[in-house]
């Protein structure tokens, strides 16, 4: 029964130990061995016009031959403290990749294969004949470290590919003897051996070739320092959005009325001397509202809309009198009279008529008043 139970017990370790997430890379530090692209412990030989874009070093060892006609963008450091100091610290880096947790075993070739990020381990040597990707599935600090226990050697014309985010500072190659990069194959990733390393003609680095004891051979390469690129992060809104002004309706003209004068004939009685009263007929100006469209020019009255959309209402004009316009026929002889009078005539002739008129009053008024006695 109790052996029962402990085989229990030892399956459910063993499944959860199935189930339990694979251990993450991390970064390996480099240290000062960072600055540099090429840095070996013997020697550093190199044939054509290879280019560095960051230090060069030995380290202790103290041979460096063929610059120029290489070049490097760096500093030169051969068997000096800076170039001990970058050794030390390579040897620390080395071992920190070593014993990082193993998150996949490979072996063989890796061409083809594409891998998200881990640590995966070779307990020989690594080849790689043809394109190997490393995808960062979106994350840019993701970080590949390869365990080689023997050599790695890549073919002519061999690549690493780096998408979704990968970077080529994250990747690191931990070789147990030497490493080889074939002709004109393009590599990504810092290479730290035990041994030696060769870059075969017109290999192209991205990243650092850099070897514990043996040394570096190059032979017209281009090896550039790898910088990661920081996650891009989106900045937060701030500030209170400025309300936008709405645009306000304009007053459309108001019509307003605008007195027009129209003449109307009103009859008014007049007594005669004899006490018969007769009707003369008495022009007078009656005010019609004519509507007008307000907007004066400058709001001064007038009969049309305005420059400036004021409204004005002004009287229009007088219409004649009946029977006193061009063509029209003078009523009354009076009138007739009075038109063919020379000026000191014409006003005799009123003072005549107004006399008349009083007297017409005064017999109207006394006739009343006889009127009223004879009928009391």
């Amino acid at each position: 029964m109790a052996g029962g139970a402990a085989g229990v017990v030892i399956l459910a370790v063993a499944w959860v130990w199935q189930q339990s997430p694979a251990f993450a890379a991390t970064p390996v530090g480099l240290g000062t061995a960072t600055s540099y692209s090429v840095l070996a412990g013997s020697a550093v030989t190199n044939t054509g016009p290879s280019t560095l874009q960051g230090d060069l070093g030995v380290s202790p060892g103290t041979a460096i031959t063929g610059f120029p006609p290489g070049i490097t963008a760096g500093a030169i450091h051969a068997a000096d403290a800076v170039a001990v100091q970058a050794q030390s610290d390579l040897t620390t880096a080395y071992n920190a990749a070593a014993r990082q947790p193993l998150t996949t075993s490979v072996a063989g070739d890796l061409v083809g294969m594409t891998l998200t990020e881990g640590v995966y381990r070779s307990t020989s040597s690594l080849a790689l004949s043809g394109q190997l990707t490393l995808d960062g599935q979106g994350n840019p600090n993701s970080v590949f470290v390869f365990q080689v226990a023997s050599t790695l050697i890549t073919a002519s014309a061999s690549s690493v590919i780096l998408t979704n985010g990968a970077q080529a500072c994250n990747v690191f190659w931990q070789v147990g003897s030497s490493a080889t990069l074939g002709t004109a194959s393009s590599f990504k990733g810092s290479i730290l051996a035990l041994t030696s390393i060769t870059a075969e003609t017109n290999a192209v680095v991205e990243g650092r070739v850099l070897a514990r004891n043996g040394q570096v051979s190059l032979d017209t390469n281009v090896i550039t320092n790898p910088a990661c690129t920081p996650a891009a992060t989106t900045p937060p809104i701030s500030g209170t959005p400025t309300p936008t002004a709405t645009p306000t309706e304009t007053a459309s003209p108001t019509e307003t009325a605008t007195a027009t004068a129209t003449a109307t004939s009103t009859p008014t009685a007049t007594e005669t001397a004899s006490g018969s009263a007769t009707a003369t007929p008495t022009a007078t100006t009656v005010d019609s509202p004519t509507p007008t469209t307000a907007g004066g020019a400058g709001g001064a009255a007038g009969n049309g809309p305005g420059a400036n959309g004021a409204s004005s209402s002004a009287p229009a004009a007088a219409v004649p009198l009946a029977g006193t316009g061009a063509g029209g026929r003078n009523q009354g002889t009076n009138i007739d009279t009075a038109a063919g009078l020379p000026v000191g005539g014409q006003e005799a002739l009123g003072i005549v008529m107004a006399a008349l008129a009083v007297t017409a009053a005064i017999v109207f008024a006394a006739r009343r008043v006889l009127g009223r006695r004879r009928s009391s």
